[in-house]
Order: C-alpha cells, then structure tokens, then sequence
C-alpha cells in the first residue's frame, strides 16, 4: 500500500538566516536500497541557466545511471524526465511553465512516467506552491538535496502524491558523487557553493545559501584524475569563485588554488564568476604566472554608476573596477575582459545609464551579457518603486547591445593575422567541412577541416577574418 508524499516546502525567511554552523563533507554512497530502481527505464534531464546548473545535471545523471537508469534517446518520452531550473530572471520561469503545459499530454499517455522539477526555482516558496497547485508534477526538490535523488524517486514510486523535499538551511559538501560529463575533453569542477554578496537584485543567496568551499585536496585531486582521463580543460565553478577560502578559515585564497591547479597538467583553466570587489592581486598574478589559466576573464560590472552600484550593494566603485581592470591588463598584456551588465535599475536616470556607456568605453569589454533589470519576489530591490517605462528601459538596452556588440566584433578584430590554439569542440554549424572550437581568449573559432579527430585536441589557427560573434581561420599545419 502506497504511503501519503513527502513534504518540505521553501521557506524564505529559512533562507534568508546566515548561521555559523559547522559545514560538513559528506562522502556519497548509494544505499543499496536504491541499487537498481532505474533499471530497464529512461531519463532524461532539461537543464535551464548557468554552468553551476549544468554542473549539477552532470551529477543527476550520474547517479541516476548509478541506479540502474540510462539516457533516453528521446528526451520528452522518458520515464524519469527532470528540470534543472534558474530564477534568476522571470523569463527563465516562464520558459519552465512551458515545457510542464507540454509534458501535460506525455504524462497522460505514459502512466509510469515520473516528472521531477529542481534547482532554484523549487527554493522559492511562490513557484514552489505554483508547481503543486497548478502542475503535475511527482517530485519537487531543491539546489542542497540533489544527492537525495535516489530517495525522492523511491518515494514517488511508492507514495501518493508528490513528494516535496527543499532544504532552505545551507547544505553539506558532498563528495564522491558520480557524474556523466557531457564533453569528454572539458569538465566543470566546482570549488565551492552559495554567495554571501546580497547584492540587492539577486535571489542566489537565497536558494544557493552561504557560501562553501570544498576542501582543496578534492578540488585538486579531482583535476588530476581529469588529466588522466584525457581532458584539455576545465573550468572552475562558483558564484563568486573569487571568495574561495574565505569560509575554511585558513590561508589558502583562490589564488593560491589557480597556482595549484596549474601543476596538475590541466593544459586549460578558466573559472567563473568573479565578483570585482573580491578580485586580489594574487589571483592577478596567478593569470600571468600560470601556463595554464586562459587569458580570459568574466567580471560582472553590472552598472558603471556609483549611485546606482550602492544601492545594488555591489560594494566596489567605477574607479575601483576600472582600477583593477588596469591592473589586470598590465599584468596580462593579451587579456580578454567580458561582463554582465543590468539596465533599468529601479529609478536609473539617463545620466546614470551613460556612467555605465562610459565605463564599456573606457574598459573595452571584448563581450557583455547585457539585460533589462527582472524584480525577483524576496529581494531588496522587488519592493523599491520604478519610475522608468519599459519602453524606455527596451530603448536603453538596444544602445547598449549595439555599443557592446561593437566590443565583440574589435575583440576578433585584433587577432586577424595572428595565429591562435583553439581546442576544438566539433563540426561547426557554418557548414560540413568546417570545424570550431574555442582560443585562449575565449574566441569561437571556424575553420575549414572535415578530420574529426581533431575535437579534443588543441591546433593552431591563423585567423584571416573577423565577424561579431566568431572568427575564421585556417588550420595551420604541424
């Protein structure tokens, strides 16, 4: 007889309590309860958002193939389907709600498919209630219990109702999880959790929790194991990697990682996101010191007003951005800079917007994500009142993509006539007989090769053209 669901719903409030408690490793190991309840079934895993959320689908797979499950060659006909959802902004949302209207007529025709949503969205306490209320949905978890995965199907198949599980106190480090990496020549790894930086506009500290370092030694151990296997490169994850170390309370800072790192014999690393106020000189000279670490750097400025930047909590200046971002480029001559960049704050006047057209001048941003500010329910900023039109905060973003776009195409421009090492990735989606990969500097790169053992392997391009979101070369023979 099947029992009544598991619930433990978000909480907001939970959440947003910073206690000092004692984080702890915890070791993964499949209980054998759960050895083989995948077996003879399908899963499959849509993944919404940042690298952290594809880092973790990485892990759900792995344990999920771990229990007995294998991947369905047909994602939407699965009989595990999972979201991997982001909140960061209300389309990433609308986007989930989506899929679920779809996934409504497959659940009707497949009566032993089970549909589980996770991530971030599930640690809001609005979406949560949504998804019970309004969609059919077997299991609800958060970004802190991914590890409990085998036990949440368990109890769907043998519940009735939907089994709810978001942890809202901080979580443990697990180790040792298994995991499906989709590249077989890059990985994610990452070096910590949560964020501690509240910047005004930003749920992560809510559904991510404070910020957690993993103990160095695994971090370490786990990019040797990935030299073994053969990986090129790998990129080391955070939401503010920057910070790493802060919370182990001995002296070993991010930088003293990167130095690390670089003898294991990774031939690539790069890393994100950095946070500008948490950006040390150590870390500066680890990029020019390390063989190793890509001359590429993603540091979020978000806006290049000092009022503005206050009222986000963003606790930097333009002159303290600016004077890192001179710094870094003294150090690392050849550096690419990119950014995130937020328009229509909550009141941003006109002569604030141009601060931040002013700082992309003066920085020369090789590259920006740029967006229109999106209130998030339990924020600061949600509850401030807005004086500017959509229509204006649309005509604000247009000029801006069109001045950071112009970054993008003068970024390729400066290689044309040079030659760079790109690690190829595959076939390229300009034609057949091209093949693409990424350079140093972060540059996607075409050229003309139809030898497919080349993907995974680093070459040397001579770039001969230079368009807005790529560049074009031609392999340059050994």
């Amino acid at each position: 007889m099947k029992n009544d669901a598991k619930f433990q719903m978000p909480s907001l409030k939970e959440a947003k309590l910073r206690r000092n408690l004692n984080i702890e490793t915890i070791r993964y190991k499949t209980n054998n309860k759960y050895q083989n309840i995948g077996y003879g079934k399908t899963y499959s895993i849509f993944t919404y958002g940042c690298q952290g959320n594809e880092a973790d689908s990485e892990i759900m797979a792995g344990i999920l193939e771990d229990i007995g499950y294998t991947k369905s060659a047909d994602p939407y006909d699965a009989n595990l389907i999972l979201l991997n959802t982001c909140c960061i902004r209300e389309n990433a949302e609308q986007r989930i709600w989506g899929v679920l209207g779809q996934l409504k007529g497959k659940k009707r025709e497949k009566k032993d498919m089970l549909v589980g949503i996770c991530g971030c969205m599930p640690q809001e306490e609005s979406a949560t209630k949504k998804i019970i209320e309004s969609y059919d949905v077997d299991i609800i978890f958060g970004t802190h219990n991914r590890h409990h995965l085998p036990e949440l199907i368990y109890n769907a198949y043998n519940s009735n109702g939907k089994v709810v599980e978001v942890i809202s106190s901080e979580g443990n480090i697990v180790e040792d999880t298994p995991k499906v990496r989709e590249s077989k020549h890059k990985a994610w790894v990452n070096i910590m959790f949560g964020c501690d930086e509240f910047c005004t506009y930003c749920i992560v500290p809510y559904t991510r929790g404070r910020e957690r370092s993993r103990n160095k030694d695994d971090i370490i151990n786990e990019v040797k194991e990935l030299v073994k296997e053969g990986y090129k490169e790998v990129t080391l994850l955070g939401q503010n990697v920057n910070a790493y170390g802060k919370d182990l309370g001995i002296d070993y800072t991010f930088g003293d990682l990167l130095y690390d790192l670089d003898k294991t014999g990774i031939e690539r690393i790069r890393y994100t996101t950095s946070h500008p106020r948490d950006l040390d000189l150590k870390t500066m000279e680890a990029m020019r010191d390390c063989k190793s670490v890509m001359p590429h750097l993603h540091l979020p400025v978000q806006s290049g007003d000092n009022q503005i930047l206050k009222i986000m909590n963003r606790k930097y200046t333009y002159e303290e951005y600016v004077s890192k971002i001179n710094k870094l480029k003294e150090l690392v001559p050849n550096i690419s800079i990119t950014t995130d960049i937020i328009v229509g704050f909550p009141n941003e006047t006109e002569e604030q917007f141009q601060n931040t057209l002013k700082l992309v001048d003066e920085v020369k941003f090789e590259g920006a994500f740029t967006f229109i500010y999106s209130p998030r329910e339990g924020t600061p900023a949600a509850k401030m009142p807005d004086s500017i039109s959509m229509e204006e905060k649309h005509d604000r973003l247009n000029r801006l993509i069109e001045k950071t776009n112009a970054g993008y195409l003068e970024g390729h421009k400066r290689f044309v006539g040079k030659k760079v090492k790109v690690l190829v990735d595959g076939v390229s989606k300009n034609g057949s007989d091209m093949m693409c990969g990424y350079s140093e500097n972060l540059k996607l790169t075409h050229f003309k090769s139809t030898d497919q053992s080349l993907i995974g392997k680093i070459v040397e391009v001579e770039v001969t053209e230079a368009k807005t979101w790529f560049m074009i070369g031609n392999l340059v023979n050994d």
